[in-house]
């Protein structure tokens, strides 16, 4: 946990608008009892009616409105001043390239060989495609791909791509985000007369909910970067605000017998509410199990005894009519219908299925198998991904022990994201109190619970800094509500106090409507110093850690190609992120793809026409601090060199994987051939089988030969699958018995010809039985003390054709 005095210039600047807030507050409660005292003297009274006050609602709507232009400029200088112009974590650039494909048409596009050249982390391979458009010649069309992340919010980013705009779109929903804060606190916290035998409504909760979302600096990080947890919170909070709704038009329609017909406010109210669940659904499907279990709380209310939708009580006339629960139930389950079938579309675009896109990439991309899942048991938790976590965390397997370990370091750093700093967290537990004892905002106090709940199946916490406990960002808008139910409430009892301390006078009880409203500055004065002081001591550090991060800058930067004179060619990037920032599915003058140093280069150089190649390197400077950018040019040869050298962790991620996994490892100072290699880790007694896919445009008629790196008891054997036949098998025998930690010992296996006609090429690598039986549960497996390394570390290739032939 970071906190001190202010460092950064925006800590400073929060510190002095926070103390600006507390003298101006200051300053009116002063004046306020000093022209108290004065109309409580002789000749206080006044002839004349007082000045018509501006309407409640309509400056309620003038102040909401203004808040959510300065949410939008201060998420607009987010962009500019902790992201330093663009996407930075790998979620967000992920987001990026999806929503720039979608754009372009695309769910998931065409998947170009040399595969290598475009697939890596978080995305995912159909081949479904290419297996079902298999021409008579039996030439596949190609596969296809796509990222994994539901496309909920990227189709929204995608609008962005279309106006030329898209980091445009994260401060739009910041100002969404205040407004529909507003409205769910004006829903469920109204400040109208309450009914009889109900809690007096607390005043002026929506507007300093929406203060409260304007200068949380968790949403201003979520609607700066392309996440899609924005998208998310607005989304929840407008199904709450809108179900609230329906239900309250319904109510008065049924109570006035006025005609309900069925595009009615009450029906066109319900199917916002579903469209906003399904879209929320689409966007982050656990946060829609915690909202479709939130809603009965809202509808509990409404068909409690006594309610229009439950009937009369004995001895009482019916209502005139009901709020017809059936038909706002109908019209929210056709709101949905857009966005889930957006998911299924997405679903079926990158599984070939209407499977998870997430589980389709874990299972070929990490381990063990069945690692990514949701829910509990032994192998949950994937080694690739998360391994450090995992080993640290779930030695044990995912069970309620460490779901409970997760969960609790997820509200850690939650503890931080409503109001800036931990300790104001109080002010949420506290309106949750206050919401749980009145009827109709109660929903808002279980919602948070529940959101908690519907992410605790999930072993992976999430958190970074700045983003904090992302998974519970989603009902941020919540407890924003709750914290202002909280102040305000506490504000209220100490006026009361204060009152109760001095004599009233006529002049208190005459103007006490208009005192309550002149008290709404001095209130939001002090609101608003809470959350400026809470990110001047504490939340700032967390955001100047996120801006610092991996370099400083995101890892593609198209300027930097336009000042280093790239207006056309190609580009090799070093990152994943730089790969999913620059990338384009349909490119014009400048594509960009991975760079391997291997010969997949040369191929990906010959496909696209042989243009003029640059490499971009961003480069982290070792001890940490601004990443410097280069862009070198990148010359290949006229002719195809005579051998050539695929690098086995290009391969990665494999085509298939069978109770094993295979992972790209560092393994510098030792054989392998540029000091990485892609090891196979054995996951059960059972058949261990990787098989990782080959170019075969540029293989065919060529000689390849396959490197391996062994030590200790690993052995197996390398496969060549052509066509889907076997066609050689290479068996390796465990090196010389060795110490865990001993140098590998590396092997050039014997070449062997591909057919001139080959379509499609694969190597299978398949561990042997004696290394397999070391590996007792998952939870033990994939580790150099529990088995030998057995490795793809290269593939020599001899001949073979240049895309030209």
């Amino acid at each position: 946990m970071r906190a001190g005095l202010p460092r950064d210039p925006a800590q400073w600047i929060a510190l002095a608008l926070a103390l600006a807030a507390v003298l101006a507050c200051a300053w009116l409660l002063r004046r306020s009892r000093s022209s108290t005292i004065a109309r409580a003297g002789p000749g206080a009274a006044r002839s004349g009616p007082d000045p018509a006050p501006l309407s409640g609602a309509a400056l309620g709507a003038a102040i909401a409105a203004a808040l959510s232009v300065v949410a939008a400029l201060l998420s607009a200088a987010y962009v500019a001043v902790y992201l330093r112009g663009g996407p930075r974590i790998i979620d967000a650039t992920s987001y990026w390239l999806e929503a720039r494909a979608m754009a372009a048409g695309h769910l998931a596009w065409p998947l170009d060989e040399p595969a290598a050249s475009v697939l890596g982390r978080f995305l995912v391979r159909n081949d479904a495609v290419g297996d079902a458009m298999a021409g008579p010649s039996g030439a596949n069309r190609a596969a296809e791909v796509a990222v994994l992340f539901p496309p909920g919010y990227p189709a929204l980013l995608a609008l962005g791509f279309l106006a030329g705009a898209p980091l445009a779109i994260g401060p739009a929903l910041a100002a969404a985000l205040v407004i529909a804060t507003y409205d769910l606190a004006a829903r469920f916290a109204p400040e109208g007369p309450a009914p009889a035998g109900s809690a007096a409504p607390i005043r002026f909760v929506p507007l300093v909910a929406a203060l409260f979302s304007a200068l949380c600096a968790a949403l201003r990080y979520h609607t700066a970067d392309t996440m899609s947890h924005g998208l998310a919170a607005l989304c929840f909070t407008v199904a709450l605000a809108s179900a609230r709704r329906a239900l309250d038009e319904a109510r008065a329609a049924a109570a006035t017998g006025a005609a309900t017909g069925p595009l009615g406010p009450a029906v066109r109210a319900a199917a916002l509410a579903g469209l906003a669940a399904g879209w929320l659904a689409a966007t982050r499907p656990p946060s829609a199990l915690a909202l479709a279990a939130t809603l009965p709380f809202v509808l509990l209310p409404a068909i409690a005894p006594g309610s229009a939708a439950a009937g009369p009580r004995e001895g009482e006339p019916p209502p005139r009519r009901s709020p017809r629960l059936v038909r706002l139930a109908a019209a929210m389950a056709l709101g949905a219908l857009p966005g889930l079938a957006l998911l299924a579309a997405h679903q079926h675009a990158a599984t070939g299925a209407f499977a998870s896109s997430q589980a389709a990439y874990y299972a070929v991309s990490d381990g063990p198998p069945g690692c990514f899942r949701y829910g509990f048991g032994a192998g949950v938790g994937c080694l690739g991904e998360h391994g450090d976590f995992v080993r640290h965390n779930l030695a044990e397997g995912y069970g309620f022990l460490a779901a409970a370990g997760t969960t609790l370091r997820r509200l850690k750093l939650h503890l931080v994201d409503a109001l800036n700093a931990e300790p104001l967290a109080l002010l949420v537990l506290v309106g949750a109190v206050i919401a749980w004892r009145r009827p109709r905002s109660r929903a808002l106090a279980i919602a948070p619970l529940l959101q908690i709940a519907a992410y605790a199946p999930f072993y992976f916490d999430g958190n970074y800094p700045g983003g904090g406990a992302r998974f519970f960002a989603d009902v941020l808008p919540v407890e924003h509500v709750l914290a202002a139910m909280a102040a305000l409430a506490l504000a209220e009892r100490a006026a009361a106090a204060a009152r109760a301390g001095r004599a009233a006078t006529a002049a208190h009880a005459e103007r006490g409507p208009a005192r309550r409203r002149g008290a709404l500055l001095p209130a939001a004065l002090l609101a608003a110093a809470l959350p400026l002081a809470g990110f001047a001591f504490r939340a700032g550090f967390d955001h100047a850690a996120l801006r610092d991060r991996e370099g400083g800058l995101p890892m593609f930067d198209p300027a930097a190609l336009a000042r280093a004179g790239v207006s056309r060619g190609l580009v090799f990037v070093d990152t994943d992120h730089g790969f999913n920032l620059g990338f384009d599915p349909a490119p014009e003058d400048v594509a960009v793809l991975r760079y391997r140093g291997d010969a997949i280069d040369r191929m990906a150089w010959e496909a696209r026409g042989r243009p003029p190649a640059y490499r971009y390197r961003f480069a982290i400077p070792d001890g940490g601090g601004l990443a410097t950018v280069s862009i070198t040019p990148l010359v290949f040869d006229a002719e195809p060199p005579g051998e050539a050298r695929i690098e086995g962790e290009s391969l990665w991620p494999p085509r298939a994987q069978r109770g094993a996994f295979a992972l790209p490892e560092h393994a510098g100072g030792t054989c392998a051939s540029g000091g990485r290699l892609l090891a196979v880790h054995a996951a059960g007694r059972g058949e261990a089988i990787v098989r990782v896919g080959l170019p075969a445009p540029w293989l065919r008629g060529a000689r390849i030969s396959p490197r391996v790196a062994l030590s200790g008891d690993g052995a197996g054997e390398v496969r060549l699958l052509v066509d889907g036949a076997l066609l050689r098998v290479w068996r390796i025998e465990p090196a010389a018995p060795s110490p865990p930690g001993a140098p590998l010992a590396c092997a050039d296996l014997p070449p062997y010809p591909i057919p001139e006609d080959a379509v499609e090429i694969e190597l299978a690598l398949a561990l042997a039985r004696e290394a397999r039986e070391t590996c007792e549960t998952c939870e033990t497996c994939g580790t150099r003390e529990t088995q030998g390394l057995f490795a793809l570390d290269a593939l020599s290739v001899v001949g073979g054709n240049s895309v030209d032939r």
